[in-house]
């Protein structure tokens, strides 16, 4: 499919399914050093299970997958919030959406809040946060996932040797796939899935992951979610998760009058493929009732 193109002149990888004439779209944003893929398990499923039409898009982030590359000066969670916003006006111009954030998908829908507030009081109807946490970036638990590239960066070069960036091999190292199983999964992952992660990493490699580090240092998001409070809103984050703390997730959907936590016992932190059997059911919760509400 062609790229879709923002005003900037960057493309983005964008990927539709389910009827596009649908009243509501879900649009699904994911997470860091990662790509659409990894919502693989769930896009195709999300428009059979639902009541009703549903529209569904994903798309990799710039500097991501096979989008185009992103600088220093647009790697940062406001640009992404700029693009998600151009995404729902030029691609998805009409209905309401619900909004499936991951990780830095589910920072790039809290940044939304803040820089597009007409936009997002207008046109989204509800949120599901996949392992996003509500405090700063600059602590010990979250910063582990950046962190943990850093340390397996040393494996990653024995592996691909100069040219990190854009190579995928049949191949991977037993140390990275160990290593990354053990950050980023939880009790019992599937072989496959993690061998998928890892690709999806090391095609992110070393660019992208270096850009968007700083990015994910610095943004604060204690307020962000203040537009979101009578909408629903659904917090899903792994009993396993070393990244997002379970309290911290719960903690932050208190405040919303029609916000929920769930915990996944067993689960890490890459929950749209660890888990898509019960995070498929839970954006179909959210999606009736922004039917509900039309």
């Amino acid at each position: 499919m062609p790229a879709f193109t923002l005003a900037d002149g960057t493309p983005l990888h964008l990927v539709r399914s389910g009827d596009e004439s649908a009243a509501v779209t879900v649009v699904l944003l994911h997470g860091y050093a990662l790509d659409q893929r990894s919502w693989g398990r769930i896009a195709p499923l999300l428009a059979d299970v639902a009541e009703q039409p549903l529209a569904v898009v994903s798309y990799d982030h710039r500097g991501h997958g096979k989008s185009g590359r992103a600088t220093r000066g647009t790697a940062t969670m406001g640009q992404l919030a700029d693009d998600l916003a151009e995404v729902l006006e030029r691609a998805v111009p009409d209905g309401r959406v619900v909004l499936v954030g991951h990780d830095m998908g589910g920072l790039a829908v809290m940044s939304l809040t803040q820089r597009h507030q007409e936009l997002f009081a207008e046109r989204v109807g509800g949120l599901v946060l996949l392992a996003t946490s509500a405090g700063r970036l600059a602590t010990e638990a979250s910063a582990a996932w950046p962190n943990a590239l850093g340390k397996l960066a040393q494996d990653l070069e024995l592996v691909l040797g100069a040219k990190l960036y854009g190579v995928v091999r049949e191949h991977t190292s037993r140390a990275v796939s160990a290593g990354l199983r053990w950050w980023l999964f939880g009790d019992d992952p599937d072989p496959e899935l993690v061998e998928l992660t890892v690709k999806m990493i090391r095609g992110n490699w070393p660019h992208t992951v270096a850009q968007f580090r700083p990015a994910l240092d610095a943004y604060a998001r204690e307020a962000a979610l203040t537009l979101a409070v009578d909408l629903p809103v659904t917090a899903i984050v792994g009993e396993r998760d070393r990244i997002v703390a379970p309290a911290d997730v719960e903690q932050f959907v208190r405040g919303l009058a029609r916000g929920s936590s769930v915990v996944l016992p067993g689960v890490g932190h890459v929950v749209p493929l660890e888990a898509a059997a019960q995070v498929v059911p839970r954006i179909a919760a959210v999606v009736r009732e922004v039917y509900r509400q039309e």
